[in-house]
């Protein structure tokens, strides 16, 4: 026995019935210019859209009497995808990014998660912030906390910790909100007029240029949009393996 055909159908926010697919006798009428027309009787609503020319579209099946608009229908379409196309620009808060780190990072590496976190909170991203402990540095926690705190204290002018760092199991996580736009400082590569310059890497040379044998110095983002190193109160980089030290000590 064969199971019986179900049809296809679009899906309800998007089906909008129009002209004689209305099915009220009576519907409440909008102009094409705005202007309340009263509750007229579905023929009529008819005639007097096919007399200017447009079509007559239902945009409140659920009122009573169901709401009409006058209006060319291919233009309500291109109005609709229009409006969802700019709510959607205004959802981005509910994506969220990752961002990983680990107890030993270099200060390049450092400065391109920043990067990357920065450009994230300006889009109105979450951004996850995760450092894995890997091995002893789990008997040294005190050198991941200090690069997320590090961290958070870079992204201060653009998001800010929903909660303190929380460590679970071998994993060190927090998660960073986006400032409002009017609170939020400038994105650092963006010029006068708001454009986003793409982030290239400063140590690539171009053709033509002149080599230079000395080694380029690890250098990440501040909060003034400047470029630095990333140090630490007692002067030392948070990106050199801060476990070399004890290494040499066990060595000795």
């Amino acid at each position: 026995m064969s199971r019986p055909f179900t049809p296809r159908q679009a899906p309800s926010h998007s089906f909008v019935r129009v002209n004689g697919k209305i099915r009220a006798r009576e519907v409440r009428v909008i102009g094409s210019a705005g202007q309340q027309l009263g509750v007229i009787a579905l023929g009529e609503a008819i005639n007097m859209a096919r007399a200017q020319g447009i079509d007559l579209v239902e945009i409140a099946p659920n009122a009573t009497p169901p709401v009409c608009r006058l209006v060319d229908f291919g233009k309500f379409r291109y109005e609709q995808a229009k409006k969802d196309k700019d709510a959607k620009k205004h959802q981005h808060a509910n994506k969220v990014k990752e961002v990983q780190l680990s107890a030993s990072i270099d200060p390049h590496d450092f400065g391109v998660k920043l990067s990357h976190a920065i450009d994230f909170l300006c889009d109105d991203m979450k951004v996850k912030v995760a450092l894995r402990f890997r091995g002893r540095e789990m008997a040294h926690q005190e050198f991941g906390f200090k690069v997320v705190q590090n961290f958070i204290k870079d992204v201060a002018l653009w998001g800010h910790p929903d909660a303190p760092p929380k460590l679970i199991g071998k994993g060190l996580n927090v998660m960073l909100s986006p400032h409002p736009r009017a609170k939020r400082a400038a994105h650092p590569r963006a010029d006068s007029e708001g454009h986003v310059a793409p982030n290239v890497n400063p140590h690539v040379e171009s053709e033509g240029d002149e080599e230079d044998d000395s080694e380029p110095t690890p250098q990440s983002p501040k909060k003034n949009g400047k470029v630095s190193v990333n140090e630490g109160e007692d002067g030392k980089s948070f990106g050199q393996n801060p476990f070399k030290g004890l290494d040499d000590k066990v060595v000795r």
